[in-house]
């Protein structure tokens, strides 16, 4: 009988290596949600730039119960996360030949850590967040066998019902999507140009403001539109440059020079995001346009061993979990524009792997 595999031993022992990384990989986000719930990160970061602490040293600013055997336990911790390259460690020979592991922050503690504007990315740890998310990949199954969106399968509502039923959770989501906007809207706002000479922006889609807020304290002579549903704008930041419209933006959206949308195409599907576009098309003069944050889907031949590209896969997923929505690749999003009647589409610049896509209306 011919075997599927013709592997060579090596081969073989890595494949082996995989398949059981692939089975325990939950571990990696468990370890670095414990670390973060422990502060253990910010606290080796307040110690002052390239600080290494032993593990005592941090039990010793917890309220642990024994802290000999919690030193132990965080140092396990912390090893793992060194061998993800997630934190670095520097071996100290102390008297009488025992050696001391400190453990500092690498690179990507930048981003899981508080920066100037005390945001990172570590909200996406919240435990109501990781309790929600997990319980709805137990239902991946369903949306093959069903066609179900799987939050919903398991939770018995949409993703949006859930957030409206449940203020914690809406507290939690809400904080990590604004971290996560932030940190990239800094770096949009460094790399995109295509804010100058604009006189009028309407964020679709802009929550309670802060995204426009960034944009027009770079470019204050923008006249600023934020659109969302009534009750998201009832709440707004407060700026007297920003208009705030409720309304719904599968009905209609206000008249502007250019059309902001971040995050908003890959929360739906096709037919709903035609909805969308058509109606940016509407709200946009001869030569306006439309700008675009989003994602873009790599194809399968162009993720093996790509972080960058793997990660826009994993999201893919997260969107088929949560929302029902997807991540769609360069082409797709082509398909989409001109179908909605746009007659130019570019990808400008990418920020932290957000691409900037500019739709045109040519008219």
């Amino acid at each position: 009988m011919n075997s599927y595999w013709d592997l060579g031993e090596k081969e073989e022992e890595e494949a082996s290596f995989v398949a059981l990384s692939l089975l325990s990989d939950n571990v990696k986000f468990e370890v670095l949600k414990a670390v973060n719930d422990l502060d253990v990160l910010e606290t080796i970061k307040k110690c002052g730039p390239r600080a290494h602490l032993s593990a005592a040293e941090i039990v010793a600013k917890l309220p642990t119960k024994n802290p000999e055997v919690a030193a132990v336990n965080l140092g396990r911790l912390l090893d793992y996360l060194v061998s993800h390259s997630i934190i670095t460690v520097s071996p100290i020979t102390l008297p009488r030949g025992r050696v001391e592991r400190r453990y500092g922050l690498a690179p990507v503690c930048k981003f899981l850590t508080s920066n100037e504007d005390g945001v990172s990315l570590s909200p996406f740890t919240n435990t109501l967040l990781y309790k929600a998310l997990k319980q709805s990949c137990l239902s991946l199954k369903d949306a093959v066998l069903e066609g179900e969106e799987p939050f919903t399968k398991a939770h018995g509502m949409s993703m949006y019902e859930y957030i409206g039923k449940n203020p914690e959770y809406l507290a939690g989501f809400h904080k990590a999507m604004s971290d996560h906007s932030t940190l990239i809207m800094r770096k949009i706002l460094r790399t995109y140009k295509g804010f100058e000479g604009l006189s009028s922006l309407i964020d679709v889609g802009g929550g309670n403001g802060a995204t426009l807020n960034m944009i027009l304290s770079q470019y204050p002579a923008i006249k600023g539109i934020n659109f969302d549903q009534p009750h998201v704008v009832a709440d707004a930041l407060s700026n007297p440059d920003v208009e705030h419209v409720g309304g719904d933006m599968f009905v209609d959206i206000p008249k502007g020079d250019a059309i902001f949308l971040k995050w908003i195409l890959h929360c739906f599907g096709d037919e709903a995001c035609m909805k969308i576009l058509k109606n940016c098309y509407n709200a946009l003069p001869d030569h306006g346009k439309v700008i675009v944050c989003e994602y873009i889907l790599p194809n399968p031949d162009e993720t093996s061993n790509d972080i960058a590209a793997n990660s826009v896969v994993q999201f893919d997923i997260m969107m088929m979990v949560l929302p029902g929505g997807k991540e769609r690749t360069e082409n797709e999003f082509k398909e989409l524009a001109f179908a909605a009647g746009f007659q130019g589409f570019q990808v400008v610049c990418s920020a932290y792997n957000v691409k900037i896509i500019e739709l045109l209306k040519r008219n």
